[in-house]
């Protein structure tokens, strides 16, 4: 692995990260949600992060293993590392409780609304924040894991793919932090210093995935980093986007990303 890779994906994958600023930024600032913005932002990450998963990372993945296990048990790691990825988001969700999960809808129009129970929904805020910060952990783990390989054309859009799906999550945290205490700087920071859990996982896959890397582990990787990426898209992109009412254009959002994923690894065949 060569050291100016792991920078990059070191760089990437922080970006990823701090986008929660760009929507804590976009609650404190605009008057009204963009619906339309939104779910075609969300779908068009969705579109990039199956395709890339199903187009790009699961062949990968593929060849690597049965090249080094033969076709059968490779083909068996490769379905395990798959769902072993699911599965890992899959637990972290259900630890996290439903009302206090990032991905539950937050509107900038909510900071206008009258509640009694400011306490309560502080903490809430609170909650949100932390529970964000532990699940940009596999999705951290994910992006370095993508950018590592070197390849750009898939490293990039993976990056910008979860960087827009971090933005409603750093709405969500700042909408309830604002909405009790009126200070917009410790709603953004909460939002902003939330999204650093993506480069800590970083950091955690490079301290316990590199003195082990090879051919084989890059191969279960890439195809734990694509069930990742699956789940995120179903379960945590497109019910976003349902959400914001907006299905068609989260659908031709969720297209576009395919179709320009599709053209970037087109252009980048050699």
């Amino acid at each position: 692995m060569q050291e100016h890779h792991i920078w990059m994906a070191f760089a990437l994958t922080t970006i990823a990260g701090l986008a929660t600023g760009i929507g804590s930024l976009i609650a404190l600032i605009a008057k009204r949600t963009n619906t339309k913005f939104l779910c075609a932002s969300l779908g068009f990450s969705a579109g990039v992060m199956l395709y890339v998963s199903f187009m790009e990372l699961m062949p990968e993945a593929r060849s690597e293993l049965t090249q080094h296990l033969g076709n059968k048990a490779g083909t068996l790691t490769l379905l395990l590392a798959f769902f072993g990825g699911m599965g890992l988001i899959t637990l972290i969700d259900f630890l996290i409780p439903e009302h206090n999960n990032p991905h539950e809808l937050q509107g900038i129009e909510d900071m206008s609304k009258s509640d009694s129970r400011q306490k309560s929904l502080h903490r809430t805020g609170m909650i949100v924040a932390l529970s964000l910060a532990i699940h940009n952990f596999p999705e951290g783990i994910a992006a370095f894991s993508s950018a590592m390989t070197g390849d750009l054309s898939v490293a990039i859009p993976i990056t910008i793919a979860i960087a827009i799906h971090n933005i409603p999550e750093g709405i969500a945290v700042s909408v309830p932090i604002y909405h009790t205490t009126g200070n917009k700087r410790k709603a953004f920071w909460l939002s902003f210093l939330s999204g650093l859990a993506e480069p800590l996982g970083a950091v955690i896959a490079f301290l316990f995935l590199m003195p082990l890397w090879s051919p084989l582990v890059n191969g279960i990787v890439l195809a734990a980093v694509a069930g990742i990426m699956v789940y995120i898209s179903l379960d945590e992109l497109l019910p976003t986007a349902e959400k914001y009412g907006e299905h068609h254009i989260s659908i031709s959002g969720l297209i576009a990303g395919m179709v320009v994923m599709a053209a970037s690894l087109f252009l980048f065949v050699g």
